[in-house]
């Protein structure tokens, strides 16, 4: 057992926010790093310590291993914690910091190697009694070969990217016409975006349902899931929705995944928190997809669910503890539902909206939980992810929560950008979401931009309220001057 004593968090915003405040809570003192563009933000105040680790772009700044490692040198740190995303998978980076002598709140970095790579962490599970998506196992590069291969396993196929990963490098082939053209420009995005052009097919599951199980183990040989998560309401094969548990797991399915998901980790000998993820098609039939080897955005819907720290955890398990309890210890409570609330206009194809946050009040109530790094007056940067806030929602039942959160929806005032919340709202109110008959096809199959649109009231409409209530003497409808400031104003919040 070592204690540690100060963390450094090489991560910026809510992501560094939120792991300060288990840090704190455990009696650790907290490192922030921060670019110049994150002069002002709120992990930078929080901490006990800050350090400016370069100019805005992240490869400037957040993905410097030898600024980092310098800034804890220079705070006296003892452990680094990469939070999720920038170089929170990069087993270089976790090399690089257990050699300078320090903790790293992470698995191996051989475990990282391993399931980095779609292919490596394919081999690594084909013993370990681990459905795999039917397909190659090695990468792909003779095109005579590769449409063969294809022929076999049936059309529609997916050719992906080895080493990728958000939908990058991936193209869905639905005849043998077009597989030359889809894989050359699989294999051009993979080599741009991860410097390995290598891919491999697997068969196309058509209607699928994204489902991952978050996974803990410690140094000493032990590890558990803490259930499952559905995840599969996506945009540009990110996701948008997450939910705990599945609306679809018969216990007997969940079980049977639970397993598969703790043998992956025994796969690799991995240690820390880790999440499993699984694609499901039409029939329940469930299939690796890939491991992430750290915490996940959506992690809070899992501590939602069980009343588990994952970050105290996380801390526990590398300064080298046992996990705290066994499998069958563990249970969960309810539903939680979380939604991203991204700077993105859905009625634009969810591009980016970046500005100021005029105006920024954030819900409140029982079972209601934000994680931000935003407050009123701040702007957002345009170098990073685009995220605000993730808005969570926990009640006793999935019903429940989905209504928890329409209202949590319809407190959340933001002004100055546009954002993702009057699309989730949308949602949480859809038939298809309410009743869990749902894929990842969700937005292709049902949100049209114009649903988040406001309904335009005709003039003729307006003028008659309006004469009306003066006529006979009564204030004018609310909604009337309401919609007759906002035309005239052309301002709209961001929710409906």
């Amino acid at each position: 057992m070592t204690k540690i004593k100060k963390l450094l968090v090489a991560n910026r915003g809510e992501i560094a926010l939120r792991i300060m405040r288990s840090a704190r809570e455990l009696g650790i003192k907290t490192v922030a790093v921060y670019s110049e563009a994150d002069r002002h933000a709120l992990h930078v105040r929080f901490a006990d310590e800050a350090v400016c680790i370069g100019p805005p772009p992240s490869n400037e700044s957040y993905l410097r291993m030898d600024k980092l490692l310098d800034a804890a040198k220079q705070t006296q740190a003892d452990a680094i914690h990469p939070g999720y995303g920038f170089l929170s998978e990069n087993e270089d980076f976790a090399q690089v910091v257990e050699d300078a002598g320090l903790i790293f709140i992470g698995p191996s970095p051989k475990s990282i190697e391993i399931m980095g790579n779609k292919l490596a962490a394919k081999e690594a599970v084909s013993n370990f009694n681990v459905p795999l998506v039917p397909g190659t196992t090695e990468p792909i590069g003779d095109v005579s070969q590769a449409k063969k291969i294809a022929k076999e396993v049936g059309y529609p196929i997916l050719i992906k990217a080895a080493a990728g990963g958000g939908g990058k490098g991936m193209r869905i082939v639905e005849r043998e016409e077009d597989f030359q053209e889809q894989m050359d420009r699989a294999v051009s995005e993979a080599t741009s975006s991860f410097g390995d052009g290598s891919v491999f097919i697997e068969k196309y599951i058509t209607q699928p349902r994204h489902i991952e199980f978050q996974i803990f183990g410690d140094k000493h040989g032990n590890v558990v899931h803490l259930f499952e998560r559905e995840c599969s309401i996506q945009r540009r094969h990110q996701k948008v929705v997450e939910e705990a548990p599945s609306s679809v797991l018969t216990p007997e399915i969940r079980k049977a995944m639970g397993e598969a998901a703790v043998n992956v980790a025994r796969s690799c000998a991995y240690y820390g928190a880790g999440t499993v993820e699984f694609i499901m098609d039409e029939n329940l039939n469930f299939y690796f997809l890939e491991m992430n080897t750290r915490l996940q955005v959506e992690h809070p819907v899992t501590e939602m669910i069980t009343g588990i720290d994952l970050v105290k955890l996380q801390i526990s398990i590398a300064e080298g503890s046992k996990l705290p309890f066994k499998q069958e210890e563990l249970t969960m409570h309810g539903h939680a539902v979380e939604v991203r609330v991204y700077a993105e206009d859905p009625t634009n194809n969810f591009m980016p909206d970046i500005g100021t946050l005029k105006t920024y009040q954030r819900p409140q109530g029982n079972g209601i939980r934000v994680d931000d790094g935003f407050e009123q007056g701040m702007t957002i940067p345009i170098y990073y992810d685009p995220m605000i806030a993730k808005l969570i929602c926990h009640a006793e039942t999935r019903e429940l929560a989905m209504d928890k959160m329409i209202r949590a929806i319809d407190e959340y005032e933001i002004t100055g950008a546009e954002t993702t919340l009057g699309f989730c709202k949308y949602v949480m109110q859809h038939q298809a979401f309410r009743s869990g008959q749902f894929d990842t096809k969700f937005v292709e199959k049902y949100f049209k931009p114009a649903v988040l649109e406001p309904k335009p009231v005709e003039e003729e409409e307006l003028l008659a309220a309006v004469l009306s209530a003066i006529t006979e003497q009564k204030p004018v409808p609310k909604e009337a001057v309401s919609t007759h400031t906002a035309a005239a104003s052309k301002w709209r919040k961001n929710r409906l």
